[in-house]
């Protein structure tokens, strides 16, 4: 083996070799590195593997060439019709090496073989070992061959590669035609005293830092073929023997330091060929030598049980972005996200060098998995884990985002403060952080008035005309907007914060002090609320029915036409009744952003398609019409009022409970409803970022840089931008968003994630995305 400086990465030998000139029929060490089209795959690789200095012994390769000079034209071609191996047998029959052919192999066999060693004679296809199809077992293999017996065995190899268990495979795995001939790979047996396989990673487990080393004393090739099972050893990366299963523990085939070297010469190969390697190898003495690599081949359906686990969670946010989402609205939100709880953090105190050493956490609060939106829980945890009073906090975080499965204990305890120096810093980050929080609770409201003003100065009363502004203006206006509002979402986070706060410790005093074994008894006394934005569109809506079934005596038909006309046929006819027109026109102007999925860019809202609120309109107006007491105004909700009766007997004769419990209740009650009048102001955000981008898309359109306006929803944020800007790493913008359709096309057809589940190390690689959890302990 070679020691001293780290490997050196290497292209795969699919890849490294420039265009040769005809292939020899031969070809042996000391000529140029030959390509896989002329040697196959394992000789190819064992050629790079020895010229990159690994002990690999004498080799020579009878090619492919060879074979066709040695059939003939006519068997040549009958053989490349031959579609079942009877057919290929027939066209085989006849075959012998040709003269030239065996002049070359003579005079390779003097220089690997001199001395009259035996050899090993075994195939190298084209296709074998290759990433996807190994071919293990398929061609036969010959042993312990005399000089003057190779040529015999050559020929055998090559037949071997037309046999029905090779047309078996190829029709298993999808393989087009007949099979090709094989290269034949010749080598100097090596006379061992050990030998066996190794994996540079745990191809069962996955383990990528964990090499498996198997052995049997004397030759390898009972172990290889599953007669013997051998001694077995893991090594970890800094060669370690982790565990061992030995047949004889007083007699292991192998001792620590020649395992040790057996991982790393499979590791050495992985490193040099770029993916994990499955090696065969044979101890003589106290040499080792490398006798076969080719990539293990079932990794990849394997996540790592060593990586890091990653919880994600759709509970809450999947309210927002149900089903698959586009990479421009996922990209939008994710910014969001790390720009807005970056700004909460700053604004409760912790240190700035802290929120930058947490940067990969902020940018990772959302994932998208099967192109739809999850949580990443642990990173929320993490967040939360920079604020005192982490213990409580979580359990509120939880109630809030509706999480139906609360974080673990033992995991909790990794994320949050342990060692005394740690506890220290709490405390003193408690206190400030408490002093900050009162003087935020109490400037909270003018906060609030704040960046209504904000909102407003940057959003405008009405919704703008875009359509005459050109692509670099649309780009100028949403960097405006960015820096505007996402930099400054002060109230809306602070005022999250205390609704989350006030909603927890009021479930707390329902439970303890008014015995609400259910639970549910906070909801009920939050309910029916009054100022709530959300309330208002249904009453908008009532009060369009109204005045349409006032003007049905003046206009018959005009409900009708509501209940089933075209966009243009209703408004044509409500251009007649100022008063309907001006009450709808101002239902768009200020709802006109509400559909479903509203924070999904690429949802068309009552802007693009007011049809649903017309219908909605005219369904109400009938009713109005067969009952004239229809559309009564909406009723208290009765909850609230039983709520409070329950609140007040539990309380009765403690003062100072109910004083304490009624100021909790009016804080979580004003929070509570100023959080949803607030993300109907990110509505009105969102529905901004969609108008500038639907304009770009038309812009791109236009410039014939997409084939379709509604594409530039499978932009993300920076590439549609950076088009613009020249910063773009791709500009062919029709390419890319064909790619990701046709990639997203694929994940609505198949199954959802589950709503929560982990992942383990690389999340796009092995892993189910279902709800059963990885067995393997993972690191926090």
């Amino acid at each position: 083996m070679t020691t001293g400086s780290p490997p050196r990465a290497i292209q795969p030998v699919s890849t490294v070799f420039a265009a040769q000139p005809p292939t020899p029929l031969v070809i042996g060490m000391g000529d140029a590195l030959p390509a896989v089209s002329q040697v196959g795959g394992k000789a190819a690789t064992l050629a790079r593997l020895a010229a990159e200095g690994l002990p690999v012994p004498g080799w020579c390769v009878v090619t492919p060439a060879a074979f066709v000079a040695s059939l003939g034209p006519a068997a040549t071609a009958a053989l490349a019709q031959a579609i079942t191996p009877d057919a290929a047998a027939v066209a085989l029959a006849g075959l012998a090496l040709a003269p030239q052919v065996a002049a070359a192999l003579h005079a390779a066999l003097g220089r690997v073989a001199a001395d009259g060693a035996v050899l090993a004679v075994r195939s190298s296809a084209v296709e074998e070992d290759s990433a996807g199809h190994s071919f293990a077992g398929q061609l036969e293999s010959y042993l312990d061959v005399a000089p003057e017996d190779v040529a015999r065995r050559v020929v055998d190899v090559w037949r071997s590669g037309f046999a029905p268990r090779v047309y078996a495979y190829r029709a298993e795995r999808g393989l087009a035609g007949p099979p090709t001939a094989p290269a034949v790979l010749i080598q100097r047996m090596v006379s061992a005293t050990a030998a066996g396989v190794a994996f540079s990673a745990d191809a069962v487990s996955g383990r990528r830092g964990v090499a498996v080393v198997a052995a049997v004393a004397g030759r390898g090739d009972a172990l290889v073929s599953g007669a013997q099972s051998g001694d077995v050893w893991q090594v970890d990366r800094s060669g370690a023997i982790l565990a061992r299963t030995l047949h004889d523990p007083a007699q292991p085939v192998l001792g620590d330091a020649q395992v040790q070297a057996v991982a790393a010469l499979a590791r050495r190969c992985a490193a040099l060929l770029g993916r994990p390697q499955d090696i065969e190898w044979a101890w003589a003495g106290d040499r080792l030598y490398l006798l076969q690599s080719r990539p293990i081949t079932t990794l990849t359906d394997l996540p790592d049980p060593d990586g890091v686990q990653t919880l994600w969670d759709n509970s809450n946010i999947v309210e927002s972005y149900g089903g698959t989402t586009t990479p421009l609205t996922y990209s939008f939100a994710r910014r969001a996200y790390e720009e807005v709880y970056q700004e909460f953090c700053r604004i409760l105190g912790v240190p700035r060098p802290v929120i930058q050493a947490h940067q990969p956490v902020f940018a990772n609060m959302i994932g998208l998995i099967r192109g739809r939106i999850y949580y990443n829980l642990l990173n929320w945890y993490r967040v939360l884990a920079l604020l005192p009073g982490f213990k409580a906090n979580r359990r509120f975080m939880e109630q809030m985002m509706g999480v139906k499965e609360p974080l673990p204990d033992s995991v909790a305890a990794g994320l949050a403060q342990t060692t005394w120096q740690q506890r220290l810093a709490d405390r003193f980050y408690l206190a400030r952080t408490v002093l900050g929080l009162i003087v935020s609770f109490a400037r909270l409201d003018g906060a609030k008035r704040r960046f209504y003003v904000r909102l407003d100065a940057a959003l405008g009363p009405d919704r703008p005309d875009l359509s005459d502004r050109r692509a670099d203006e649309l780009v100028a206006y949403y960097h405006t907007l960015d820096s505007q509002l996402l930099h400054h979402w002060d109230a809306p986070l602070l005022n999250d914060f205390f609704a989350m706060i006030f909603y927890g410790v009021l479930a707390r005093l329902t439970v303890a002090w008014c015995g609400d074994a259910e639970g549910t008894l906070q909801n009920d006394l939050l309910s029916g609320e009054g100022g709530m934005i959300s309330a208002e569109p249904a009453a908008r809506v009532r009060a369009l029915a109204e005045l349409a079934a006032r003007a049905e005596v003046g206009q018959p038909g005009l409900v009708a036409l509501l209940e089933t006309g075209s966009r243009r046929q209703i408004e044509s006819a409500m251009a007649a009744l100022p008063m309907l027109t001006a009450a709808y026109q101002g239902y768009l102007n200020r709802f006109g952003e509400r559909c479903l999925n509203e924070l999904k860019l690429e949802s068309a809202t009552l802007h693009d398609d007011p049809l649903p609120l017309l219908r909605a309109v005219g369904r109400l107006a009938r009713q109005r019409l067969l009952d004239p007491a229809a559309l009564p105004a909406a009723r208290q909700p009765q909850l609230r009022a039983k709520a409070e009766a329950r609140v007040a007997a539990a309380l009765a004769g403690k003062p100072l409970r109910r004083s304490s419990f009624a100021w909790v209740l009016r804080n979580a009650r004003r929070h509570v409803r100023d959080r949803e009048n607030l993300r109907f102001e990110r509505t009105r955000v969102f529905g901004r970022a969609r108008q500038i981008f639907r304009e770009l898309g038309l812009r791109f359109y236009a410039a014939g840089l997409l084939d379709d306006p509604a594409e530039v929803f499978y932009l993300e944020v920076d590439e549609v931008c950076g088009v613009v800007e020249g910063t773009a790493t791709c500009a062919d913008l029709r390419g890319l968003a064909a790619l990701r359709r046709a990639e997203w096309a694929r994940y609505a057809a198949l199954p959802a994630p589950a709503a929560r589940f982990a992942t383990l190390g690389m999340v796009h690689q092995g892993n189910r995305f279902q709800a059963e959890r990885p067995a393997a302990p993972a690191t926090m």
